[in-house]
């Protein structure tokens, strides 16, 4: 399948998902407040936060097996350990994920999200200008 036509279908997918999470528990998708749901005591089984982490982590391993895709992590794992810790940290400060505010927030028009996610994109391209052109990476 062409990369843009799997990205396509992928989107799709991840709309079908999030509108069905939303309308099954009344609840946004966002990662942050499904992994915060988590942090409660209580029976992880029966939360639908479970669930749907479990299928957000799962599928690429199931697809991967079906589609025998190469993956390939060029990064090391401290690397990947302190980016998790600061996009933790970021989330807190934003009060919300990108995957919050940029497809719930943004699909129900909220003028907090769209603030939130320019920032989350004027941030990632400083990374990436910072990483590759000025480190070198």
């Amino acid at each position: 399948m062409h990369e843009y036509a799997l990205a396509f279908v992928g989107g799709i997918l991840l709309g079908i998902a999030t509108i069905t999470y939303l309308y099954s528990t009344g609840r946004i998708a966002g990662v942050s407040g499904l992994i915060a749901q988590m942090l409660t005591p209580k029976n992880w089984f029966s939360t639908p936060a479970f669930w749907f982490l479990l299928g957000l982590v799962g599928m690429p391993f199931v697809y991967h097996q079906f589609m025998d895709l190469p993956v390939q992590i060029k990064a090391s794992p401290w690397v990947l350990i302190v980016s998790g810790l600061l996009v933790g940290v970021g989330t807190r400060l934003g009060s919300g994920c990108t995957s919050g505010h940029g497809i719930c927030g943004l699909s129900r028009l909220s003028s907090r999200s769209f603030v939130a996610v320019g920032c989350f994109m004027a941030c990632a391209f400083l990374t990436v200008l910072v990483t590759r052109y000025v480190l070198g990476g």
